[in-house]
């Protein structure tokens, strides 16, 4: 039997794919059909209409000014095709909590790809009208996109600016400012060189590299179903771990007043020197067993 990841890639190989995922190339297959088969006959895949009917919660809508989440508003499914129909597209969160099935495959998924335990694991649903798309961004996270219905074209560019972002930037808006702190060189204004264009029709899946710069545009109605996973990177664990491990001390939990500068300083130089005492017997093996557990 196929895994998950087997069957999202087919005919290539888990090996072909890992080889694009450590070289943050992206990586497109077209053609999908009976390996996908479990999640296109899910009947609210059939159409918009079919999947506003059947979605119990809000519906994040773009507002044309960006065309992206970062300016959006949440609408009811009711009035979510108005909005569709006046160009704006459509953003249905955590998919997966409306399907077994769903669910299934992005948990299988995400053990696939070997992600850790504490990943932010979920589906998406992207409704896009015909001559709409989203502005150029990049995400911090992992994204497999698995075209349902529609055209939809993609161009996505290497990121000179920043490697391996702890968090999304829309072109042309304020930087973060913690991304502005490790970023190498300012925000481009317009797509990088180096370019590639990709054309996703229904069967086409497409994975999206952590932190590649990606605008869209659809030449007709699209639906499309995301795989999305927020994976924590060692900085996450490392200080998960230490968080847990200082909550234990009743100095650590003390609260921090400034009234008395010099005494501050002294008493946190000393929770340090004990830290430093501490952390030369830490193991990571003990640290990823704690939270893969």
């Amino acid at each position: 039997m196929k895994t998950t990841l087997a069957s999202l890639i087919s005919p290539f190989s888990p090996e072909d794919f890992f080889k694009a995922y450590e070289s943050n190339e992206p990586f497109v297959v077209h053609g999908l059909n009976s390996s996908i088969k479990e999640l296109t006959e899910l009947p609210f895949f059939n159409s918009l209409e079919a999947l506003l009917n059947s979605w119990p919660k809000d519906i994040q809508a773009h507002l044309p000014d960006v065309r992206d989440e970062a300016s959006s508003i949440d609408t009811t499914a009711k009035d979510a095709q108005k909005l569709f129909d006046n160009k704006m597209g459509l953003l249905f969160n955590h998919a997966d909590t409306i399907s077994p099935i769903l669910t299934k495959w992005v948990h299988e998924l995400r053990m696939d790809l070997g992600l850790s335990a504490l990943t932010n694991a979920r589906c998406l649903m992207y409704a896009t009208p015909a001559n709409a798309g989203t502005a150029p961004h990049f995400d911090q996270n992992i994204n497999f996109v698995l075209q349902l219905s529609g055209t939809k074209n993609w161009w996505i560019a290497p990121n000179t600016s920043v490697q391996n972002p702890i968090t999304r930037h829309t072109m042309g808006l304020p930087t973060d400012p913690e991304l502005t702190s490790y970023s190498r060189e300012e925000m481009p204004t317009e797509m990088p060189e180096g370019l590639t264009p990709i054309t996703l029709k229904a069967g086409s899946m497409l994975f999206v590299p952590r932190g590649s710069w990606h605008s869209t545009y659809a030449e007709s109605d699209a639906l499309s179903l995301n795989f999305t996973f927020t994976a924590p990177t060692w900085l996450d664990l490392f200080s998960a771990a230490i968080r847990g491990r200082l909550a234990q001390s009743p100095d650590w939990r003390e609260t921090a007043m400034f009234n008395n500068p010099e005494d501050a300083a002294d008493k946190f130089e000393m929770l340090l020197a004990e830290l430093a005492h501490d952390i030369p017997h830490w193991r990571a093996r003990d640290i990823i067993d704690a939270t893969e557990a």
